[in-house]
């Protein structure tokens, strides 16, 4: 077997021994304040003999790795641990089918935070905190893969938070390194949001699950009215605090660190990003005080609550937006899109990319009025080459098409389209809830048929992972690499 692809098994193997070490956490959970099942013990020793096994059948001395073997390795790492994850769901007591285990795992992995739980209050102790893990797993994976992998494989413009001297043949020793900061990082946000939120009024274990799912903004509740049952203004706004902490690029707490105190405010991409949701929060709360006639606190929490949940794809709710009216529904359809910043635990297109196409029009509107004008494209004072600018402008209309073939698959099911078309922008951009009665804010994805629960499922993993990192597998001279 080509060293490589040994490699990235042999890689795979440890993640899935971590997986089993983690499950061990919900089966102290449901021994001693659940339902007292071992099915977490289970499921532990069996992914733990399958990662072993991979370790032990692909020890291999060379570690490098081609551009290929890093798509299959990546592909791996999420389709194995959804896999695995499952495991639990699917023997637990809420016996769920491999469909909707497997829907439920790559919901939480891919922190997306849909959920085929019509009631979550019907789940056990260990099977909430199991979800809101697979949530913070997965920000901490994607944060990770984001800074260390993807820009390397020039994907979707990705390559423009490339480091300076970084060699693709040193992945990952390079991912060891780096993987110590971000963790660090991390895991001490993670600790501050759950001191936060016992502090500002949740219990213990609420305080701990929701820490989870904010920071990674996963939006796994342990309640099915999500972040509405709290109705605690106080703990909305630490809410905000620490989900905008997940949505900025990882990489500015390192400069940060280094003493850029002011690297956060200086950042192009943060500050687009903080600019589009001040916006998009004025814009909601004066439409709610208008068209709605909520007051003007509830208007203002609301909206800033709930616009923020939406484009960083967290997902929590505290109003059924879905009696909003059309326009915010219209406008919250945009927000799925948006996203984020880079190497941040977010999904969407992200806010970097529309920070160049917009500069791109901006360029070519120059050129109509001035012919002879040479005019470039700038991102964070660097000109964008032409092989940067086209992998973005594919990528979005990439990006496009797919959300346009979700929605048609999902109407083939038999969805409405408003349905069809809000569970796509949903899945497709990991945010969670979408509109109407059936999987909006008050509803869930359990009603969906299988077939349609695989077509977000498969929506999960493209946006999870950038679209080319996944679509490059149906490639035929992929395999023959």
């Amino acid at each position: 077997m080509n060293s490589g692809i040994k490699t990235a098994l042999f890689a795979n193997g440890y993640l899935l021994v971590a997986l089993a070490i983690f499950m061990l956490i919900p089966y102290v959970v449901e021994i001693t304040i659940g339902d007292g099942s071992s099915v977490f013990l289970i499921s532990a020793i069996l992914t733990g003999f399958f990662g072993a096994l991979l370790i032990i059948v692909n020890k291999t001395e060379n570690r490098n790795l081609s551009i290929p073997q890093a798509l299959l390795m990546t592909n791996l790492f999420w389709i194995s641990v959804t896999f695995f994850s499952s495991l639990p769901l699917m023997y637990s007591s809420l016996r769920l089918s491999f469909t909707d285990a497997f829907f439920e795992s790559m919901s939480g992995i891919t922190t997306t935070g849909s959920t085929i739980l019509p009631i979550v209050e019907n789940a056990s102790k260990g099977v909430l905190v199991w979800r809101s893990m697979l949530q913070w797993i997965g920000g901490l994976g994607i944060i990770v893969i984001s800074i260390t992998v993807l820009p390397l494989l020039n994907i979707g413009g990705l390559q423009l938070f490339k480091s300076e001297g970084t060699d693709f043949e040193k992945v990952i020793p390079k991912s060891k390194e780096i993987s110590v900061s971000v963790i660090r990082t991390y895991i001490i946000i993670t600790i501050l949001c759950t001191l936060s939120y016992f502090i500002g009024g949740m219990d213990l274990f609420d305080a701990i699950n929701h820490s989870l799912t904010t920071v990674s903004t996963g939006g796994y509740s342990t309640h099915s009215d999500s972040f509405g049952y709290f109705k605690s203004s106080t703990l909305e706004i630490i809410s905000i605090i620490f989900i905008l902490s997940g949505s900025i690029p990882f990489l500015t707490y390192f400069k940060f660190a280094n003493g850029d105190y002011f690297n956060f405010f200086k950042d192009d991409e943060v500050r687009g990003f903080l600019y589009f949701l001040t916006f998009s929060i004025i814009i909601i709360y004066i439409y709610n005080i208008v068209f709605v006639g909520e007051d003007h606190w509830s208007a203002f929490m609301d909206s800033a609550f709930n616009v923020t949940s939406i484009i960083t794809g967290t997902g929590y709710t505290t109003e059924d937006y879905d009696k909003w009216g059309n326009f915010a529904l219209y406008y919250f359809l945009i927000l799925m899109f948006v996203g984020g910043c880079s190497a941040s635990t977010t999904c969407g297109m992200k806010v970097f990319r529309f920070q160049i196409v917009i500069a791109f029009i901006n360029a070519q509107i120059k050129k109509i009025f001035y012919p002879d004008g040479v005019f470039f494209v700038r991102y964070k004072n660097h000109i964008v080459d032409d092989k940067t600018l086209s992998s973005v402008l594919s990528f979005f209309c990439l990006y496009i098409l797919i959300f346009f073939i979700i929605t048609a698959l999902l109407a083939l099911t038999g969805l409405d389209f408003v349905t069809a078309l809000s569970a796509a922008a949903s899945t497709l951009s990991c945010v969670g809830p979408g509109f109407g009665h059936t999987i909006g804010p008050d509803g869930s994805f359990f009603a969906l048929s299988d077939t349609a629960k695989w077509i977000c499922s498969l929506a999960m993993l493209l946006g999870r992972l950038e679209l080319f990192t996944v679509l490059v597998l149906i490639v035929p001279s992929f395999w023959r690499n």
